[in-house]
């Protein structure tokens, strides 16, 4: 049911700035605006063209508490299918709630998280997913993220959907006509062009369920963790990677004694690098904390960055340096890990060209001297996998879609064992719309009020 009130809410930042927006959508919207709002022209702005902009003053019982620009979106021309007024006022968080008092004494009301958005949605201006995207290019904070959240509130995503949900529907029909004419045994459906269908739709599910890796990285980043033993330079790596001192260095053994975290944005994918305590047998009682830490924050990230002091290494350490490597390896199996030998600028040729040939994976690099810093960044980009990105595929970062295309292949593939399997028509109809329902659940064919409440509470408000 689309919602009848006007509401109204600050849609820039809150605080002071030097200009802030008030948002009013509705169907009163023009009118509550009007018993506030004076033009310098004398003009009745109920009377005024939509997509027109207007100066004046802000009046109240006499008293003036701004002049703004007020601008006119009439529905259903407007983002959110309704009338929508925007008044461009200063920016004195005095000035910001005196406005929005005086509309909410005229009748409006406070709107909720992404009330704007979900009434957009309600009124066919956005589908599920695009709404979904507003919010994820609001959030997005690299090149990649944005470029992703782009297309998708383009359309892309669902549009994709939306092709292959209809040819589905399309099948569905012709396979429920066919019950009704169960006794006559006739088959309306090619299953030939229908097994063809079901074949390209398995086929871009499965694409689109591959794409949620690279997905996640781009929206969330990378986490990284920075372990070795104590005095290695994993702070001094930090400080190299983020060009600047964000961790504490010194030459005491031990410093560091919890995780410091910080994000650094390489080629437009973020990496969130976490300087971890050093890895030794301690009495101390804190240490221990941050040891413990270490191995937790090991767990969740996604690429390892195991640090060496190489001056420090001989024959015995050596060894036991790819003991600890495989270790590593075979504890995290699915965790890229990259093995970098710190202090090179301190190493004769003869010694660094024999530690290359030592350990797999590895890089030489100087944190101090920030030399080979470059080379590790590189390094990193290489277990990201860009292509679908560079090739501008659609890619899915949403949990939500992610797991509707996980239900949907399921419920295609059983279809696709039925067709094989010359199952009858009305057990077949009954996975087809189980999957018509999870496409649905993507764009917003198919929803509800509680999940509209969860996909909207995580918007701004004002949005």
């Amino acid at each position: 049911m689309i919602p009848q009130e006007t509401i109204v809410a600050l849609a820039t930042p809150s605080g002071a700035g030097a200009i802030a927006i008030i948002r009013l959508s509705g169907k009163n919207a023009i009118t509550i605006a009007a018993e506030i709002f004076q033009s310098v022209s004398g003009k009745d702005i109920t009377k005024q063209k939509t997509h027109t902009i207007h100066l004046g003053h802000i009046v109240d019982n006499g008293k003036v508490y701004d002049q703004v620009l007020l601008s006119i979106f009439k529905g259903p021309n407007s983002y959110t299918g309704e009338n929508v007024i925007e008044i461009s006022c200063h920016g004195s968080t005095f000035i910001q709630q005196q406005i929005i008092q005086l509309l909410l004494r005229r009748g409006a009301k406070m709107a909720q998280a992404g009330e704007f958005t979900l009434r957009a949605f309600l009124n066919g201006k956005l589908d599920l997913s695009q709404a979904e995207a507003v919010a994820d290019l609001i959030a997005s904070d690299n090149e990649a993220s944005h470029q992703i959240a782009m297309q998708q509130m383009r359309g892309g995503f669902s549009n994709e959907i939306a092709k292959l949900r209809e040819e589905l529907l399309n099948f569905a029909s012709l396979i429920e006509l066919e019950l009704d004419f169960a006794e006559e045994d006739v088959e309306f459906a090619d299953r030939t062009q229908f097994h063809e269908l079901l074949e390209r739709i398995e086929f871009v599910l499965k694409r689109l369920i591959d794409s949620f890796a690279v997905g996640n990285v781009i929206k969330n980043g990378i986490p990284v963790a920075i372990v070795g033993e104590p005095n290695v330079g994993k702070s001094t790596l930090l400080n190299a990677l983020l060009n600047e001192e964000r961790a504490i260095v010194s030459d005491i053994a031990g410093t560091t004694r919890d995780t410091i975290e910080d994000e650094l944005i390489i080629n437009g994918i973020g990496f969130r690098f976490i300087d971890t305590a050093g890895i030794r047998e301690t009495q101390d009682h804190v240490e221990s904390i941050g040891i413990q830490k270490t191995f937790e924050k090991i767990e969740q990230a996604q690429v390892v960055m195991f640090l060496v002091d190489s001056t420090e290494l001989t024959m015995e350490s050596l060894e036991r340096l790819k003991v600890e490597v495989e270790k590593i390896k075979n504890k995290y199996p699915q965790k890229a890990l990259l093995t970098i030998f710190n202090k090179k600028d301190k190493l004769e040729k003869r010694l660094l060209q024999n530690l290359e040939s030592q350990i797999e994976n590895s890089i030489f690099i100087s944190a101090k001297q920030k030399v080979g810093i470059e080379e590790l960044k590189n390094e990193l980009m290489s277990f990201v996998n860009t292509g679908a990105l560079r090739n501008n595929e659609t890619i899915v970062t949403n949990t939500r879609h992610y797991d509707s295309l996980l239900k949907a292949l399921e419920e295609i593939q059983k279809v696709k064992w039925g067709l094989d399997s010359r199952i009858s028509s009305d057990l077949m109809a009954i996975d087809i719309r189980s999957a018509l329902y999870f496409f649905g659940e993507i764009t917003g064919e198919v929803t509800n009020d509680e999940l509209l409440g969860n996909i909207f509470a995580n918007f701004c408000i004002g949005k």
